[in-house]
């Protein structure tokens, strides 16, 4: 069985970091949310893994490498545009050959891992087999309809009124029987090949298409939200591991975790935080679910429940939180208001003032 990580996207939600970063590099305490999911194909007990990337491959490729890092060999598949999942198994066929293979999205996050999905579906072998899980908003998101014995009946995308709250979560499995479905549907009004449409492919000829709901934790990371509850979820499995230097007047509560190089001077940092490689935190409070990465600098500032990026700076600030900070970033202190404002706006700017 192989793995086929799609790592394509350009990840509009998350601008501006996305920018000058691929979104599945932003980091989840302090360990980029791919990896996670590589990590999980590799404890699935599966080894060949094709990545799919797009305008960010190079970045991609040089946190990633050849994949034995994570214990598995990866093999980069280049999409031109984003033309929808299905688009990309089709540019795959030749890695994926006659192999069944998971459909793992880079930038989705499972609490759990996947191998008890593998384990089942490589036992009974369905055509198709997709997870779900209820969300409070489907018309984000590809919608499954079930019947009352819980067959999967209909699948669509982004539909404007939803026929059921189980969505799509971003792993699917498939045996070669898919390759025939994508190569059959048309583009979607997004201009996509949508992978809900081969699916569906499968489901009106009778193939076996089956349905996991998940009770446990799911989120696709496309926006800051997303990204700071993921970033929750994760720091509360935090231990507490102190290899950086904590001077006397400082106080550490609750799990935290202080990498080698870090210092902390006379701050307050309450769990559960993690605080990255020769990152300095001086005269600070850094409250419950934040992330620092390496080699950051926070003095005279407060912040929690925050993503900080490698390299930025934040100086004199009170208060930051649920905030998601670029790499080498510079924040600091306004200077004081001004008694008038001078302003040269573009059209249909939006402009707030403080009175």
């Amino acid at each position: 069985m192989k793995a086929l990580v799609l790592s394509g996207g350009a990840g509009t939600r998350l601008r501006p970091i996305t920018h000058t970063s691929a979104k599945q590099l932003v980091p989840v305490a302090n360990k980029p949310v791919l990896f996670y999911g590589l990590e999980a194909i590799a404890e699935a007990g599966i080894t060949e893994v094709g990545v799919v990337v797009g305008e960010t491959a190079a970045e991609i490729e040089e946190a990633v490498g050849d994949g034995s890092r994570f214990g598995v060999k990866v093999t980069y598949i280049p999409q031109e545009r984003p033309l929808g999942l299905a688009h990309a198994v089709i540019i795959s066929r030749e890695f994926l050959g006659e192999d069944d293979f998971v459909m793992y999205l880079g930038d989705n996050f499972i609490v759990g891992g996947i191998s008890g999905l593998v384990d089942e579906f490589r036992t009974e072998r369905p055509d198709a087999q997709i997870l779900l899980t209820k969300v409070a908003d489907p018309t984000s998101f590809g919608v499954a309809e079930l019947d009352t014995a819980g067959r999967v009946v209909a699948l669509e995308e982004k539909p404007e009124r939803p026929k059921s709250d189980l969505a799509l979560v971003g792993v699917y499995l498939f045996t070669p029987a898919v390759h025939e479905a994508v190569r059959a549907i048309e583009p979607s009004r997004r201009g996509e090949l949508e992978i809900t449409h081969a699916i569906q492919w499968l489901i009106d000829r009778r193939s076996d298409v089956r349905s996991t709901t998940i009770a446990g934790y799911w989120k696709d990371t496309g926006n800051v939200t997303d990204m700071l509850e993921v970033n929750r979820s994760v720091l509360e499995t935090v231990d507490c591991r102190i290899d950086g230097s904590v001077d006397e007047s400082s106080e550490i509560i609750g799990r935290v975790c202080v990498e080698a190089g870090a210092r902390i001077v006379n701050s307050r940092i309450v769990g559960p935080a993690v605080i990255g490689h020769s990152t300095l935190i001086s005269g600070s409070y850094v409250g419950p679910f934040t992330s620092v990465a390496d080699g950051c600098r926070i003095e005279d500032s407060e912040i929690e429940y925050s993503i900080v990026l490698r390299g930025a700076s934040i100086t004199g600030v009170r208060r930051i939180e649920a905030s998601l900070i670029g790499r080498d970033v510079e924040v600091t202190p306004a200077p004081r208001n001004p008694s008038s404002h001078r302003l040269v706006l573009g059209d249909h700017s939006k402009v707030q003032i403080s009175s």
